[in-house]
């Protein structure tokens, strides 16, 4: 079924939410479908979900995947070698250097006897429970177009993120939280900014609603300033007058979703008021969960550079935050690790240096993702939970100068846990240089990570589409496929 959310009208036959809107008739209509879709009754999965919620680690800046989790012997055996994969590289800000192995040692993890890098080590008490692809492949080796293909699954901007597709979808899970929240990095934006988490050509309020928790105002505009005349009542009555004005503005302009979001986002946002600060109240969680998200402290300093311990307690309190989201009825997180290039470094694009600026990343990462897995686990929710982690692509067997790697959009690592992932597997060989898929034909896309996750959420990715200009768009544009074997 094809929908056009700008019309509100089906090109082939109306859906409950159209049914709803064109005979349910005015403001008890409106009424009405708000509150069946803050239960979840208008959203209409394809078949059974194993999913009901996700969480989207993502690492700005290009994450290495043979410094961290795709293990190769021949880069530590041919270390300081001429690198010579038998045809010619063309690397996006270098020449090709010298076989480079990891920085730091491998060991095995697990029951699955993973191989996992020091950089990332604390992971390694997770890997019965994670799914690895390791022959994921890019469309572009530049950051801002293959972030929107990770983000987005098109490298041109302008169209729906995952999270705003699987809110449209799927609908809230709570009426006092948004379905989608993104908390980015603490020191910027990645690139591309907030387009990363928009709705493009959705309804609008399937944009995420940004959250910052290590700012003094982790929600803005949520409240009025402090030294404000609006008070509480005033503001109640402010909201009831502005309503009715906008509804009566609405119903003279039929086909613009975009009034309609804003008269839900100050509805979310009253809700909010009462919501959001509990929810960012880190304070109330035991000691020894603070300890496993590597918070020895809740103040923070914020620092433009990386530090190991800067980044597990700013990746820590994101993923803590994270599951105090998901557990009150948030659908969609994603937290961002690393912000657009800046000096110091703030990100995971390691030109010049993979041992100074991974180790510290990839420890914040680490201590993040595994506290969240384990603690979601232990709260019964890892199973119907999603947990996904990426980067826009991969980085180079060979160095870049002496110390650094070059963009490698040939191949790059995902991985997967939770609702419905079968756990301690390793899918999609890389070569032995971690250069290309083993395999080219049976390369993986995120295509073909967005299909899985959205027919684990119970959603058939080629039926979720929405017309606009002319063309059928979906999340997985013209492609997609399962990844059954990392399916449970």
């Amino acid at each position: 079924m094809t929908r056009d959310p700008n019309t509100r009208t089906d090109t082939r036959y109306a859906d409950r939410r159209q049914f709803l809107w064109q005979f349910g008739g005015g403001l008890g209509g409106i009424a009405l479908a708000g509150l069946l879709d803050a239960e979840g009754l208008l959203a209409a999965p394809h078949f059974r979900p194993k999913a009901k919620r996700v969480v989207q680690l993502y690492m700005s800046g290009a994450a290495s995947q043979c410094d961290t989790f795709d293990y190769k012997p021949r880069l530590i055996k041919d270390h300081g070698k001429a690198w010579d994969p038998g045809e010619k590289v063309e690397l996006f800000q270098s020449n090709p250097g010298q076989t480079m192995r990891a920085p730091w040692a491998w060991q095995r993890y697990g029951a699955c006897g993973k191989w996992i890098n020091d950089c990332v080590a604390p992971l390694g008490d997770c890997v019965d429970d994670i799914a690895f692809v390791h022959n994921m492949v890019s469309k572009s080796n530049v950051h801002g177009p293959a972030t929107f293909m990770q983000a987005t699954g098109f490298v041109l901007p302008g169209f729906p993120s995952m999270g705003a597709w699987i809110s449209y979808g799927l609908g809230r899970m709570t009426d006092n939280l948004p379905a989608f929240v993104v908390l980015p990095d603490p020191r910027g934006f990645p690139p591309n900014g907030p387009q990363n988490w928009g709705s493009a050509f959705l309804p609008a309020e399937h944009q995420a609603t940004m959250v910052r928790p290590s700012n003094k105002t982790p929600i803005a505009d949520l409240f009025a300033p402090k030294d404000s005349f609006v008070t509480p009542k005033s503001d109640t009555d402010m909201q009831a007058a502005l309503a009715k004005l906008n509804r009566r503005h609405e119903s003279e302009r039929p086909g613009d979703s975009r009034l309609d979001a804003r008269i839900r986002s100050y509805e979310m946002a009253a809700r909010m008021q009462l919501s959001a600060p509990e929810v960012l109240d880190l304070a109330k969680e035991p000691k020894h969960i603070l300890r496993m998200y590597g918070l020895d402290s809740l103040d923070i300093p914020l620092q433009m550079g990386i530090s190991e311990k800067a980044e597990i307690q700013y990746f820590g309190r994101n993923c803590l935050v994270a599951r105090r989201l998901l557990e009150r009825g948030v659908r969609f997180v994603q937290v961002w690790s690393g912000a657009d290039n800046g000096f110091p470094r703030r990100n995971w694009d390691s030109h010049e240096d993979i041992e100074r600026d991974h180790w510290p990343l990839g420890r914040g990462l680490a201590m993040g993702a595994a506290a969240l897995l384990k603690d979601l686990k232990q709260r019964g929710m890892l199973d119907d939970t999603i947990v996904l982690w990426t980067t826009e692509f991969g980085r180079m067997p060979c160095s870049q100068g002496s110390k650094g790697r070059d963009h490698n959009p040939f191949v790059f690592t995902n991985w997967l846990a939770g609702g419905g992932i079968k756990g301690g597997v390793s899918h999609g060989d890389s070569d032995e240089w971690s250069y290309k898929p083993a395999d080219p034909k049976q390369a993986n896309y995120c295509y073909d990570v967005h299909a899985t996750i959205l027919h684990l959420l119970g959603i058939d990715h080629e039926k979720l589409t929405v017309r606009h200009n002319g063309i059928d768009r979906r999340l997985t544009d013209v492609h997609g496929h399962l990844i059954s074997e990392i399916m449970a």
